[in-house]
């Protein structure tokens, strides 16, 4: 099968069909051209995905932890190597498939338009074969023609008798004339039609086959080349299959990573508090009274009785409620009664009047605690950090064990920095060394500056180290004695009735008080009582939640719908207010979420500035 004998009259329809075949490639090389911009685009496109849900690594506090986090997060890598690898296959696609193709079609555009250019000069020079022929063939049947006439002229003359002897002759010369040129001609036909056929037969079996063949060996190129290039883009994503496999298969591990008991162990560690759940309310005996007998009123005969009833009851604030964080309430002077001002008596019986200096270092602390006692500074502190935000040096804003903890890592960040300044002032060291050596290399005075700086940062970094280990020890110290002080606010209970003594016994008879010696406080002892941390601040009114609260952020107080609260700080215009449970817990609640009712002759109603 050859187009040069099969198709020797098809020069136009050859022509068009390698067109076709030029503009086909030229039409595989645009789709191949536009799915390398769905590659690239689909590669951008999962990589500002990527880029959109990883973490911003700002700040240590934000890298994940939990092992669904770190899945995810390995999961993004994944699927970034694997847009990568769609890159790989673009770029394997524009070089491999799109480039080569668009090289070969010029080429190939090239090839064909030389090979039509010999195939029209052929057909052209056969033309002028044809018409040198034709002209002479049509001379010579012209100069046939005249030679006839001239011998149709000649025999008239000649058979005519009128005819002169010099027409005849005249006409004989004038018909060999005629008939040697015809002559002439016929040979110039006979040679002309002996080239044209020679031209003929060489142009339809040599020079067309030859043209033919090379545009028929070209198109098979092209067709060759058509299937290299659907080869190439199968295999440019093929080559990638292994990677993008195993970018899934660390997908499906990751998957499998999650641990949900670790999880849930971290939730643990993170958000646990150091404290321990509240104790069980004690029973509260108010048929106490019923079989009390009745008391002289002397200070003598207090202290032991007010002993056995401190082993059972405390003192009771704010309500008689509990104190999450408190200690075991401090004695307080007993109430001033008219027994307790008359004190001795006669041997005879007879009473008189001394005024001893007890019930005077009773009304004195009177005045002190009559007025409503300011919170402490680091109540106060607290609270402003939960409301405005800023976190404190020491943590002292946070629970115990996430306090602990954050000074546990800031010292382990502070070693290392500690380490890295001292690692950096050795190799100042040896460097002075060298040059104190060899004075050529370089100046041992150039590196005092820093030498010295390197020292500084060394002492700040122990300073900071000394101050939060200070800290984490008070911190230790305080988690490892919380099980005694939890004792002794478990004891605790509410009494809503009655009068309160030193050791923590009520009465409802003011002549039935017992009471135990009175306390003596100096001015250290009064100053510390004006700022204890531990006790509670009184309830100044209560309220009741009208929405439920979930309470997540640090400082909150969860609460359900219907639950009643008691209030110990007023909404300061920021929209929270200060509440506290029954078991004691307090945290700040929306203003918004709660109908809030407040007691109106209420006393030690604390304002925050």
């Amino acid at each position: 099968m050859s187009w040069g004998t099969e198709l020797w009259d098809q020069f136009d329809s050859l022509d068009k069909h390698t067109q076709w075949g030029i503009d086909f490639l030229e039409r595989y090389a645009k789709f191949v051209k536009e799915r390398i911009e769905i590659e690239q685009n689909y590669a951008k496109q999962l990589r500002n995905l990527v880029k959109k849900y990883c973490p911003k690594r700002s700040s240590k506090d934000e890298e994940p932890r939990f092992t669904s986090c770190i899945a995810f997060f390995n999961i993004l890598n994944e699927l970034n190597d694997y847009a990568g690898q769609r890159e790989v296959v673009a770029e394997e696609m524009a070089h491999r498939v799109y480039g080569e193709l668009m090289r070969y079609a010029h080429d190939l555009k090239t090839e064909r338009k030389m090979h039509l250019q010999e195939g029209r000069k052929a057909q052209q020079y056969l033309d002028m074969c044809w018409k040198q022929m034709d002209n002479s063939k049509k001379k010579f049947e012209r100069e046939c023609k005249e030679a006839e006439k001239a011998q149709q002229s000649y025999e008239r003359l000649d058979n005519d008798t009128n005819a002169t002897k010099a027409d005849v002759e005249k006409a004989k010369q004038q018909l060999n004339l005629r008939t040697h040129m015809a002559d002439e001609n016929k040979n110039e036909y006979a040679a002309q039609l002996q080239n044209f056929n020679g031209e003929q037969h060489k142009h339809f079996y040599v020079v067309i086959p030859q043209i033919y063949k090379q545009l028929q060996e070209m198109d098979e190129r092209r067709t060759i080349k058509l299937s290299e290039c659907y080869r190439g883009f199968a295999d440019s994503e093929r080559k990638v299959i292994p990677i993008i496999s195993k970018c899934l298969e660390g997908m499906i591990l990751a998957a499998k990573s999650v641990d949900e008991r670790r999880d849930s162990q971290m939730v643990v560690d993170s958000f646990k508090s150091g404290f321990e759940p509240p104790g069980d309310f004690p029973f509260e005996d108010y048929s106490q009274h019923i079989y009390r007998t009745i008391s002289d009123g002397t200070i003598s005969a207090s202290k032991q009785e007010s002993g056995k009833m401190d082993a059972k009851t405390t003192v009771g604030k704010a309500k008689g409620k509990l104190w999450l964080f408190g200690k075991k309430p401090k004695p307080q002077s007993p109430p001033l009664t008219p027994t307790s001002l008359f004190t001795s008596s006669t041997p005879n019986g007879s009473q008189f009047l001394t005024f001893s200096i007890e019930p005077v270092h009773y009304c004195m602390n009177e005045i002190k605690t009559g007025k409503p006692r300011i919170p402490s500074f680091r109540s106060l502190k607290r609270g402003w950090s939960v409301k405005m935000g800023p976190a404190l040096e020491d943590f002292s804003h946070l629970p115990p064990e996430q306090r602990r903890k954050k000074l546990q890592q800031r010292i382990d960040e502070l070693n290392r920095e500690l380490q890295k300044e001292s690692d950096q002032k050795e190799a100042l060291n040896k460097m002075k060394d060298v040059y104190e050596k060899n004075p050529q290399m370089g100046d041992p005075g150039s590196l005092q500056p820093k030498l010295a700086e390197t020292m500084n940062n060394i002492d700040r970094l122990r300073m900071e180290i000394h101050k939060n280990e200070a800290w984490l020890s008070e911190v230790e110290g305080k988690t490892g004695g919380r099980g005694d002080r939890r004792h002794s606010s478990d004891i605790n209970h509410l009494v809503t009735q009655g009068r309160e003594s030193p050791e923590g016994s009520y009465t409802d008879d003011a002549n039935q008080e017992v009471r135990g010696p009175p306390q003596q406080h100096g001015h250290h002892n009064e100053f510390d009582d004006e700022f204890e941390d531990d006790d509670p601040l009184p309830a100044i009114g209560h309220c009741k939640a009208i929405y439920p609260f979930d309470g997540h952020n640090e400082g909150t107080l969860a609460m359900k719908e219907g639950e009643v609260l008691y209030i110990i700080e007023e909404d300061k215009g920021d929209g929270w207010t200060r509440a506290r449970r029954q078991n004691g817990e307090e945290g700040y609640v929306p203003t918004s979420y709660i109908d809030v009712t407040l007691e109106k002759n209420s006393k030690g109603a604390v304002t925050y500035i």
